[in-house]
Parts: C-alpha cells; structure tokens; sequence
C-alpha cells in the first residue's frame, strides 16, 4: 500500500477510534508514577481487574519506595500474592524501589532508558509510564495493541518494537497515548484475541479479516 493511501486510510481508522473510545484511559488505579509503575509491573500475565485489587490495599500502606525497604520482601510476596509470579515481580519492586532511592531520590525518573534500567521494567512498561504518568510523548505496545494493529493492517511488525516503530510513523506523536488506551479498548471489548465479535466492529471496512469474510 502507497504511503499517502496508508496515511489517509490510518486517519480514517483513528478518527473510528476515538468516536468509539473518547474517554479511553488506562484501568490501572493509581495517584502517583511510583504507584503507576508498581501497577505496571504487576500487570505482567495478571489483569488489571486483580492488579487494581491488589493495589487498593498495598497503597494504602506504602507511599514511596523506603516504605518498602521497610517492610520488606516477606511482607511485599504476602501483600502481592494474588499476582501472577508474585515471587519473581516482588523481588523485582524491593530492587526497583532501591536503585529509585540511591539514584534518583525516591523519584522515578523520566527518561525510557533510565527507567529501563529499573527491575521488572521493560519497554513497554518505560513507555506506559513516561506517557501516562507524566504525558511524555511514547507508544506502548502490549498483545492488544498488537494484536489489533495487525489485524488492521496497521502494521506488519512481528514483534513489539516493529509495531511500536510502524504505529509512530504513521500516527501523530501528540496522539500516541491516546491510540495506545483506544486499541487496548478496542482489543477488549470488540477485537478480542478468541472469538472476535466482528460483526459489531466499526472498522469492518477497514479490517482485512471482515472483507474476507464479507461482513
């Protein structure tokens, strides 16, 4: 597909988008970026559902990162044990928490390689962070983004960065939060990875699959 033809064609699916998602946010609870990013890395193979069960408790109990050097790592695997590899993201949390004091003052810093230098924190986990927290221009990439990116024919990125790095180009930068929370919606509730409902999808004419299937 010619550049400008997918250019015009990326706009259309966009502007769909945020018809259908306006108000799109993340579903992770949180007050501050340290809060984000423990949410962030507890969310690996766990929902956001029973992450933000989890957090309702623990934050209520912690405010920064000596809180929980403090407590301790028995206490954090205790506090997180509803979690997906507890065992693993709590020793993950104590070290984040460490190097969060003896390199940045407690604070979490703003820059996708230093934060990827913290345990437990990735690309994508740097991203939701620098663009959620504090509304610096990032894509994050996670199995719905991807997910629907290629079934749109939005990418053909076999891998996270390759999406990441496709969706950039062709969406504006000041939009990259925003279309990150309206395919995640879009992931969720409509294209889901089994039995997508694709006869209530808005973006049929868009959506190779549908053509196919002359829906």
């Amino acid at each position: 597909m010619k550049t400008a033809k997918r250019m015009s064609r990326s706009r259309e699916i966009l502007q769909i988008l945020e018809q259908e998602y306006p108000l799109a946010a993340t579903a992770l609870h949180y007050n501050t970026p340290f809060e984000l990013l423990l949410a962030v890395i507890l969310s690996a193979q766990t929902t956001d559902k029973q992450v933000n069960k989890i957090t309702t408790k623990l934050f209520q109990k912690i405010k920064g990162p000596r809180d929980i050097l403090n407590l301790g790592l028995p206490w954090l695997e205790k506090e997180i044990k509803g979690c997906g590899l507890y065992r693993q993201k709590s020793r993950q949390i104590l070290e984040t928490s460490r190097l969060l004091l003896d390199k940045y003052d407690g604070e979490v810093p703003r820059t996708r390689e230093e934060l990827m230098e913290l345990p437990g924190v990735g690309r994508k986990t740097a991203n939701v962070v620098l663009s959620t927290a504090f509304g610096i221009p990032a894509f994050a990439v996670d199995t719905h983004v991807q997910r629907v990116s290629r079934r749109l024919g939005l990418s053909e990125g076999k891998n996270p960065l390759a999406v990441e790095e496709e969706i950039c180009r062709l969406v504006p930068r000041e939009l990259w939060r925003e279309t990150h929370h309206r395919l995640i919606a879009h992931g969720r509730r409509v294209c889901r990875a089994r039995k997508p409902l694709c006869n209530a999808c808005s973006l049929n004419p868009y959506c190779p699959l549908a053509v196919e299937k002359n829906l």
